[in-house]
């Protein structure tokens, strides 16, 4: 307990109350997003939708995207060692969805490359 008698906050508490932008009891709280981390295998519907709806993305540098899931393991890896033809369209669509959309991505050949999930803290991202 601190000096008046609460309990300290979590880190998870924290962080929660840094991005609450309303709550209320009863309700979701509405959250601000100050990063979205992307990766190519299920990004595609949501640019998809943002493109048929004419929105940009709001924020294009808050937008982190990194090809991860679906990428090969072997050093050098390119394109050519993609071979799955879902797998490549997600690669190629991510590529396309930067482009048109302004936002960063971390490619197969960028020394940022990793697992999305990683490189936000490891980057300096989040």
């Amino acid at each position: 307990m601190d000096e008046k008698g609460a309990m300290p906050k979590t880190m998870f508490e924290k962080i929660w109350d840094a991005h609450a932008v309303r709550e209320a009891p009863g309700e979701t709280t509405i959250l601000y997003i100050d990063r979205h981390l992307v990766h190519e295998m299920t990004s595609a519907q949501a640019f998809a939708g943002l493109r048929t709806a004419g929105i940009p993305v709001r924020r294009p540098a808050a937008t982190i995207a990194v090809l991860d899931h679906g990428v090969p393991t072997v050093p050098g890896r390119k394109m050519i060692n993609v071979v799955d033809k879902d797998t490549a369209l997600c690669i190629t669509t991510l590529e396309q969805n930067a482009r048109d959309f302004g936002f960063t991505l971390f490619d197969m050949a960028d020394a940022g490359q990793g697992i999305v999930h990683i490189i936000g803290p490891e980057q300096g991202i989040t």
